[in-house]
C-alpha cells in the first residue's frame, strides 16, 4: 500500500520533457530522480547576472528537426511545382505550332499554355487555391487536436496531396487537352484536393519541429574543449530552426524552375509529374521519422471549438460596456458564470453536464491567443504585395522579352534569393548587429518585412508603366499579338520585384512564424499557426476581389494603390506594436511563474502525504525495515527539490 502510495505521488511530481511519467518500480522511481536532479545539475537556470554577463547562444536541435524540414522541403517542393505551371496553365491557349501538350514551337516568344482562360480567370483559380491552402489549416488544426494528433493528421495530409498530384497528371495528358476546356473539372478537382491535404501538414510541422528541441527554458551550459560558460536561449535556438525550416520551404519552391522548362520544352504531363514524384519522397521520409518523434496525445477535445464557445458566451449582450470596463474575458471565465450568467450553468445542467466544459485557465489563454492574432491581421496587406495579386507577375514578364526563358522561370528568383539570403542574415547581419549592440525586436524585423514588400510593388508599378509606354499594343500589352508582341524589356528585370519580396518573407514569414509560436500557450499552438497561416486565406479573397482591376490598361495602378496600401498598414504596425517585445518578455515570465507554482503544489502536495506514506508502509507485516528507510528518504529528496 505504502510503495503504491509512493508510485501514485511520485508519478504526480516528476516531470519528464512535455509528458508526466508513471513509474512502476522502486528502482524506476530513484532513476527518474537521478534524471531529474542530473538534468538540473547539467543545465541550471541563468540567474540575472548570468544573464547580464554570459553570450546568448542558439541551441543544437536533434537530427529528426532536419528529417521534419526535408518533410516540408518535398511538400513545398511539390506545391509550388503545380501552382507555378498553372497560371499559364490556366490563362494561356494552346500554342499554335505546339506539340499539343502544352509547349510552343522552338524558337518562338511564346510561353507554353493550355485552357486559354485569359489573366482574370487564370488570377481567380489560382488565388482559390491560395485561399483554400490556407484555409484549411483550420480544419487540419482541429483534427489534430479533436482526433487524431498531429503526426496522424500529417499523414492523412500526405494521402491526400498524393491523389492531388494524379489526378493533376490526369489533366495535363494531350489526349485531355486536345478537348478544349475538358481539363478544366479534374484540374478543379485536384486543386481542390491538395488544399486540402496541404492544410492537414501545413499547421502541424512547425509545430512538431519546435517540440523536438529539449529545452523549455533558457539554460547555462559549460564548453567542454574551452571551460567558457554560455546560455542556450530558447528563442535563438527556435529563431534559427524556424530560419531553417523557412530556408527549405524556398529550396522546395525553387523546385518550379524544373518544372517552368518541362512545361515550355515537353509539355504540361511532364510539368505535374515531376512535383509528385518529390511528393512521394515524404512518404518514406516520414516513415522513417514517425517512430523518433515527441508526439503529443490529442485532447480529445477540439481547440477551436471550445475557443468558439468562450468567445460566444464573452461577446453575449452588453460586451462592449464590458470591454471598457475591462470585464470581457472575466464573463466567460466558470468562475465568474454563476454570477453574471446563470442561464448558462442551466443550459449546461440539462445537457447532462455538471459545469461548463473549460476552464478559468483556458479562457486566460483564448485571450492570449487573441491578443497575438490581432497583430497577423497586417499580414493581410503584406501578403497583398507579396506577390498576392495571383498570376499579375507572370502575365507582366509575358509582355517582355524573354528569348527562350519561361515567362513563369522569373518566380524562381524568390527561392532562391531566400536561400542565399537566410544564411546571410542568420550567420553575419544578425550577430554583427548584436556585437554593435543592436538587437532588432520581433516588431522592427516584421516592420522591415513589410517595407521591403511595399517596395516591391513600387518596383512592380514602375515596369508596368514602361511595358504600356514601349509595348506595340500600347496600353493593352498583356495580349498582344502586333510584332513580337512584347517590349523591348528583358524578363530579367522582373528580378528587382521577387527579390524584394523575398527579402521582406526573410523578415517579416520567419519572424511571424516564431512570435506565433511563442506568444502561444502550449495547447494552442497549432490554432495560433493555423490562424497565422488563414492570413493567407484573407489576402487570397482581397486578391480574388481585386482581379477585376487586373485588366488592361489598369494595371499599373492596382499595383501603385496596393504599395500604398502597404507602406500605411507598415507604420501603423510599428506604432501600435512598437512595446510588443516588453509583452512578450512579461509573457514568458509569466509562463514560468506559472509553472514554478504548479511544480511547488505538486512538491507540498507530496510533502502533506509523506507522513502517511511512511506510517502506512511501517504498519504492514512483513516490510523490511531497510527498505522503508529507502522510501522515504526517496520522498524526503523529492520533497526538498524545487
Amino acid at each position: 500500500m505504502a510503495l503504491e502510495k509512493l508510485k501514485y505521488f511520485v508519478s504526480t511530481t516528476v516531470k519528464s520533457g512535455d509528458s508526466e511519467s508513471i513509474l512502476t518500480s522502486d528502482e524506476e522511481i530513484e532513476r527518474q530522480l537521478a534524471e531529474i536532479e542530473e538534468y538540473n545539475q547539467k543545465y541550471p537556470e541563468p540567474t540575472a547576472e548570468e544573464y547580464s554577463t554570459l553570450p546568448l547562444v542558439p541551441g543544437h536541435a536533434p537530427y529528426v528537426t532536419y528529417l521534419v524540414c526535408l518533410i516540408e522541403l518535398a511538400e513545398r517542393a511539390s506545391y509550388y511545382g503545380v501552382k507555378g505551371c498553372l497560371s499559364n496553365f490556366i490563362q494561356l491557349p494552346l500554342p499554335v505550332g505546339g506539340n499539343g501538350a502544352g509547349a510552343p514551337p522552338r524558337g518562338s516568344q511564346k510561353n507554353a499554355g493550355a485552357l486559354g482562360l485569359g489573366l482574370q480567370a487564370s488570377s481567380a483559380i489560382g488565388l482559390l487555391l491560395t485561399f483554400l491552402a490556407y484555409l484549411t489549416p483550420l480544419i487540419g488544426g482541429y483534427l489534430a487536436d479533436k482526433k487524431l494528433g498531429r503526426v496522424r493528421t500529417v499523414w492523412w495530409g500526405i494521402w491526400l496531396g498524393g491523389i492531388s498530384h494524379i489526378i493533376m497528371i490526369i489533366a495535363a495528358i494531350p489526349t485531355v487537352l486536345k478537348h478544349g476546356h475538358s481539363a478544366l473539372a479534374p484540374t478543379i478537382i485536384s486543386i481542390l484536393t491538395l488544399a486540402f491535404g496541404t492544410g492537414f501538414i501545413k499547421p502541424n510541422l512547425l509545430p512538431i519541429l519546435f517540440d523536438q528541441y529539449e529545452h523549455k527554458r533558457d539554460v547555462v551550459v559549460t564548453d567542454e574543449k574551452t571551460g567558457e560558460k554560455k546560455i542556450l536561449s530558447r528563442q535563438a535556438t527556435l529563431q534559427r530552426m524556424t530560419l531553417v525550416f523557412y530556408w527549405s520551404i524556398n529550396v522546395g519552391a525553387f523546385f518550379s524552375v524544373a518544372t517552368s522548362y518541362s512545361a515550355k520544352r515537353v509539355g504540361f504531363w511532364l510539368a505535374f509529374m515531376l512535383p509528385g514524384i518529390v511528393y512521394f519522397i515524404m512518404v518514406p521520409v516520414f516513415i522513417i521519422l514517425t517512430p523518433r518523434l515527441k508526439k503529443e496525445t490529442p485532447a480529445g477535445y477540439s481547440i477551436l471549438g471550445e475557443s468558439l464557445s468562450v468567445l460566444s458566451v464573452a461577446f453575449k449582450p452588453g460586451f462592449l460596456s464590458r470591454m471598457r470596463r475591462d470585464e470581457f474575458w472575466e464573463y466567460a471565465k466558470p468562475s465568474s458564470i454563476a454570477k453574471h450568467n446563470p442561464e448558462l450553468l442551466e443550459k449546461t445542467r440539462k445537457n447532462g453536464e455538471k459545469k461548463v466544459s473549460w476552464t478559468d485557465q483556458f479562457v486566460s489563454d483564448v485571450r492570449v491567443t487573441i491578443s497575438a492574432s490581432y497583430l497577423f491581421l497586417y499580414y493581410v496587406i503584406y501578403l497583398i504585395n507579396d506577390s498576392g495579386l495571383g498570376s499579375v507577375s507572370n502575365s507582366q514578364a509575358n509582355g517582355m522579352v524573354t528569348n527562350g526563358v519561361p515567362n513563369d522561370l522569373i518566380g524562381n528568383i524568390n527561392p532562391l534569393v531566400i536561400i542565399v539570403f537566410i544564411p546571410i542574415l542568420d550567420y553575419i547581419i544578425y550577430p554583427v548587429l548584436i556585437k554593435l549592440g543592436i538587437k532588432l525586436t520581433s516588431v522592427q524585423k516584421i516592420f522591415i518585412g513589410f517595407i521591403l514588400a511595399s517596395t516591391s510593388s513600387v518596383a512592380g508599378a514602375i515596369i508596368q508603366h514602361y511595358i504600356y509606354k514601349l509595348s506595340p499594343c500600347g496600353d493593352y500589352a498583356s495580349n498582344c499579338d502586333i510584332g513580337t508582341g512584347v517590349a523591348p524589356i528583358s524578363v530579367w528585370v522582373e528580378c528587382v520585384v521577387y527579390a524584394l519580396q523575398a527579402m521582406s518573407e526573410c523578415f517579416a514569414m520567419t519572424t511571424g512564424y516564431e512570435v506565433a509560436y511563442t506568444r502561444a500557450p502550449e495547447h494552442m499552438r497549432g490554432l495560433v499557426m493555423a490562424i497565422f497561416l488563414f492570413m493567407s486565406s484573407l489576402s487570397a479573397a482581397l486578391g480574388e476581389a481585386l482581379t477585376g482591376a487586373l485588366v488592361d490598361p489598369h494595371i499599373t495602378w492596382v499595383f501603385g494603390g496596393t504599395a500604398i496600401a502597404g507602406f500605411v498598414f507598415a507604420f501603423a504596425f510599428l506604432f501600435v506594436y512598437r512595446n510588443l517585445h516588453k509583452v512578450m518578455d512579461q509573457e514568458r515570465l509569466e509562463k514560468e511563474e506559472k509553472l514554478k507554482l504548479e511544480y511547488q503544489s505538486r512538491l507540498e502536495k507530496l510533502d502533506r502525504s509523506k507522513v502517511e506514506l511512511i506510517s502506512d508502509a511501517v504498519s504492514i507485516n512483513g516490510v523490511n525495515e531497510e527498505k522503508d528507510v529507502a522510501l522515504e528518504a526517496i520522498v524526503s529528496n523529492t520533497v526538498s527539490r524545487r
